[in-house]
């Protein structure tokens, strides 16, 4: 695989605007990158600015912060999917999961995943804000409840991807989910050693800097 196959080129800052995502789909068809990772309401303009190309779109829900209800989560996947996403980050709901609440972590994803028709699940577990106990814990929750990646962060919490993080995730899922290291990946030397642990996607905004250094 060449790197570009591993980037989701990423645009969810709030201050996006429309001509903005159509940059941004361009540059993703012209380095054929992976994906291309945007908000929910871009989903109809991405996906018209990605026909005929083999680029996929990739939208999040609850982003950032993943405090929002399961419903509203789970209506947000539906809605995506209805509009276009080929795959879907999803940002669990860390108070849940530092209060004890597994269960209802795990029914969220599995929830969301169940709303999906068969799309892919990647699930958010914001490791800047969790022990190495809770990361664990979140991959081990991915996985049982059918997710298809775990995914280190946002890129808006207080941190992000570490190589330190993406060996412990490896460690927890082996190769039962794939992994995707986001937050902070700038140049293709660190995104080489993300891949090198075993990351499957990257996810960052800096691709075509990336891809286009040797």
């Amino acid at each position: 695989m060449q790197i570009q196959d591993y980037i989701d080129h990423t645009l969810l800052k709030p201050t996006a605007t429309t001509s903005d995502i159509e940059k941004l789909c361009k540059e993703a068809i012209d380095h054929k990158f992976y994906a291309v990772c945007v908000n929910g309401c871009y989903a109809k303009l991405a996906n018209e600015q990605l026909q005929g190309s083999r680029v996929k779109l990739a939208l999040v829900i609850g982003f950032p912060l993943g405090a929002m209800s399961t419903a509203s989560k789970v209506y947000e996947a539906r809605n995506c999917v209805e509009n276009g996403a080929n795959e879907i980050d999803m940002v669990i709901n860390v108070g849940w999961l530092k209060s004890g609440k597994f269960d209802l972590v795990q029914h969220e994803i599995s929830s969301i995943k169940k709303a999906m028709d068969g799309n892919v699940l990647k699930v958010i577990i914001e490791t800047c804000y969790l022990s190495n106990k809770e990361k664990i814990k979140a991959c081990e929750l991915a996985i049982t409840s059918g997710a298809d990646f775990v995914k280190t962060s946002t890129g808006f919490g207080t941190g992000g991807a570490t190589l330190e993080d993406v060996k412990l995730m490896k460690d927890v899922v082996g190769n039962s989910v794939k992994i995707k290291a986001s937050g902070g990946i700038k140049d293709r030397a660190t995104a080489l050693k993300y891949i090198d642990l075993g990351v499957s996607r990257i996810g960052t905004s800096s691709g075509i800097a990336i891809a286009s250094t040797f």
